[in-house]
């Protein structure tokens, strides 16, 4: 008992100078709240703006789900490791009847060596004092619950990017569906015009036939994009996660997003602001954390042991636990490998080389990354001439049909030139808003290049 009484104290202060070590571990929050590995029921939203598609999209989108609980899963594979270093307390118990005790010859003599019945129990415990797993668990832990998070902000950018030109797939259809609304009742309006005309006996069926065709070419154009409006609707909801029963009507403001195309042109492309070089960054800090592991392979690993043994031995079973004999001991461990074949240096320019490849992987990203702005920028430049080009010709052709038609009234052009005005007015608006659908598509891809899109 007076063993014991020597050992337990030692335990005690090993133990509270492990345990400050990894004080400071928890005191970061483990994972945010909002990272549930649980699923949320998607529910109905009611003001569908650009921005509210994309945090919706970001709450429940599957792949965003995943990344959270991978983050759950990192924190609890770093709490497994840094539970390393706490004192490991462990029972055993025995219960044994020999049915023959082992005899030995002493002095000439047969003597048994032990009695019938024995049981046994023992208190453990072991204590790291150096140990290299721990010690990475515990420096490298930081780097790691980045990682996870870095993947998660990978994820989310990558959704919101795919998520808003989805969101101005749909705008651009719906405008032209709009815009072919207009022509229906306007040609609706000339129909039955000219068919007065005809009935009066002021024009012949030409007119007549030129606007129903007009029209029936309009009304397939319309039912055309109502089909294309229901695919884009259908694909923007998949990548929102949204309920297929619901509906989902988007809600913009034309002016705002022709105000939302321009961007400056100016810029120049930093890839330190890019998440895929953050992830690089971290992933060095890693490697950097891996190869001091391989290094540490030639410090010795040290650990406090400690046991208190009940021993109980009878030959009545009755009376097996009338007496017992303990015994304890305590001991500090010290483990080094002298030779490995190779290994150990083996491992560490293993290390090296990988810690290279990260730099090379940074170079590499910085060259795409330049390539990729130059790209997209040339895009958006590309489509921005188109699209202000475009809605030069959408406010001529509104010119010029209005013009058109007020002579035609006044009898001074034929309805021909009207149909031809007519004609140029819708595909100069079908242009502008494809333009337009393209022109903020490449913007996505410009600020995505430049690593704007934050989320």
């Amino acid at each position: 008992m007076y063993q014991t009484r020597k050992i337990l104290p030692i335990m005690f202060l090993t133990t509270l100078l492990v345990l400050k070590i990894p004080s400071k571990l928890y005191a970061q929050t483990v994972v945010q709240e909002n990272l549930s590995s649980k699923t949320e029921t998607a529910s109905k939203l009611e003001d569908a703006t650009l921005e509210n598609v994309v945090q919706y999209a970001i709450k429940n989108h599957p792949q965003i789900q995943q990344s959270f609980i991978d983050q759950r899963i990192v924190e609890n594979t770093i709490k497994s490791k840094l539970a390393d270093w706490y004192p490991q307390i462990n029972f055993n118990y025995n219960l044994q009847h020999n049915f023959l005790v082992q005899t030995s010859i002493i002095g000439g003599n047969p003597v048994k060596l032990g009695v019938d019945n024995t049981s046994a129990a023992q208190f453990s415990v072991s204590q790291n004092i150096f140990n290299r797993d721990a010690l990475l668990a515990n420096r490298s832990q930081n780097d790691v619950r980045l990682q996870a998070s870095q993947a998660t902000t990978n994820t989310k950018i990558n959704l919101a990017a795919n998520v808003s030109k989805a969101f101005y797939a749909v705008l651009a259809t719906k405008q032209q569906i709009k815009v072919t609304e207009g022509d229906i009742i306007r040609l609706q309006r000339s129909l039955k015009d000219t068919k007065n005309q005809y009935s009066a006996g002021t024009t012949d069926k030409i007119d007549y036939k030129r606007v129903s065709i007009t029209l029936n070419n309009t009304l397939a154009l319309k039912k055309s994009n109502e089909e294309l409006l229901k695919a884009r609707l259908q694909n923007l909801k998949s990548l929102m996660a949204y309920p297929e029963n619901e509906e989902l009507v988007i809600v913009y403001d034309t002016l705002q997003v022709d105000r939302d195309i321009m961007i400056d042109t100016l810029q120049q492309s930093d890839f330190t602001s890019r998440i895929e070089y953050k992830q690089l960054a971290t992933l060095k800090n890693l490697r950097e954390a891996e190869l001091k592991y391989n290094k540490w392979s030639y410090l010795p690993a040290v650990s406090f042991n400690g046991a208190y043994n009940l021993n109980f031995l009878n030959n009545t079973f009755t009376d097996l636990y009338s007496k017992n004999y303990p015994n304890s001991f305590a001991n500090v461990t010290l483990s080094l490998p002298i030779f490995q074949g190779g290994k150990r240096k083996a491992n560490i320019n293993s290390a090296e080389w990988q810690l290279k490849r990260v730099d090379l992987d940074v170079k590499n990203l910085k060259l795409s990354v330049n390539t990729e702005y130059q790209q997209a920028l040339a895009t958006y430049k590309s489509n921005l001439a188109v699209f202000l080009s475009q809605k030069e010709n959408m406010e001529l052709a509104k010119e010029v049909y209005d013009l058109i038609q007020l002579q035609y009234r006044s009898g001074i052009k034929t309805y021909l030139e009207v149909i031809t005005s007519e004609t140029d007015l819708r595909t100069a608006r079908i242009n502008y808003y494809n333009s337009l659908y393209l022109v903020l598509s490449s913007k996505v891809d410009v600020q995505k290049a430049l690593g704007q899109l934050n989320y």
